[in-house]
């Protein structure tokens, strides 16, 4: 597995979160709450990039799930260690040192004890939606089944199409797929190959991928909001991820 330069460029975003840090299962969250009525056994799992909750766009947007009547928790899966926003304009950040350090060994048990905490609460289904790096996730918690519907724009680190035969031969979860246009990580190849293996109904839970011309590997999360193709590809894969949970979570 590796990353890909996009993946350590970006664009910070303004805008100031209104949720709040928690604990949930002993593990730091953000959270973001409803202001309006929402069903109280549901809930968005919000799995970040890699520069995790330092970094303000992911937590904007944790807020903006709420907005549209989802509780969304942001889990800090990266213990505190994520890359700093800085990097973003720091040419040569060695993503591949910083990896060795975020292993599934350290990042899994941090969801597991978030959802059990949950869980215990009352939550009996579960959205998910991963962004980079969060991608991975999506695929391995829908492959345990974990999630009731998963979403990803431009997935980091999955093996093609390994684990996309993996999604249909174990999981029940719908899945969402918001591609870029260039993208060394999810490339037109791998996404041409998804839809092969997964549309045109070969995937029974559900599958799409809502494609975003002009836009490139980050765009959902990181994405220059001065360039029109790239805001509208950022507005548009968080509306199609909105609609995808009205649907299936």
């Amino acid at each position: 597995m590796s990353f890909c330069a996009d993946c350590v460029k970006g664009v910070t975003h303004a805008g100031t979160p209104t949720g709040k840090t928690e604990q949930i299962g002993g593990r730091t969250c953000y959270v973001a709450v409803p202001k309006v009525d929402y069903p109280k056994d549901k809930a968005i799992l919000f799995l970040t990039d890699v520069f995790g909750l330092e970094l303000v766009n992911s937590k904007l947007l944790v807020d903006d799930f709420a907005s549209n009547g989802f509780y969304t928790v942001a889990p800090d899966y990266l213990n505190g260690d994520s890359i700093p926003a800085d990097a973003m304009s720091s040419p040569g950040f060695d993503i591949g040192k910083w990896f060795v350090n975020h292993g599934t060994d350290k990042t899994r048990p941090v969801l597991n004890d978030v959802i059990a905490a949950l869980k215990e609460k009352g939550i009996t289904k579960f959205g998910a939606v991963g962004y980079c790096f969060g991608g991975r996730y999506v695929f391995d918690l829908s492959f345990d089944n974990i999630i009731s519907a998963g979403a990803t724009a431009h997935p980091s680190l999955l093996q093609v199409p390994a684990d996309l035969e993996k999604l249909v031969a174990t999981s029940k979860a719908p899945l969402l797929i918001c591609s870029a246009e260039v993208d060394q990580q999810y490339p037109l190849e791998s996404q041409i190959k998804g839809d092969e293996l997964l549309g045109d109904g070969k995937y029974p839970p559900g599958y799409k991928r809502a494609h975003f011309p002009g836009t490139v590997h980050g765009f959902a999360v990181r994405g220059d909001m001065s360039d029109p193709k790239v805001k509208a590809g950022k507005e548009g894969a968080f509306k199609e991820t909105v609609q995808w949970f009205i649907k299936h979570v």
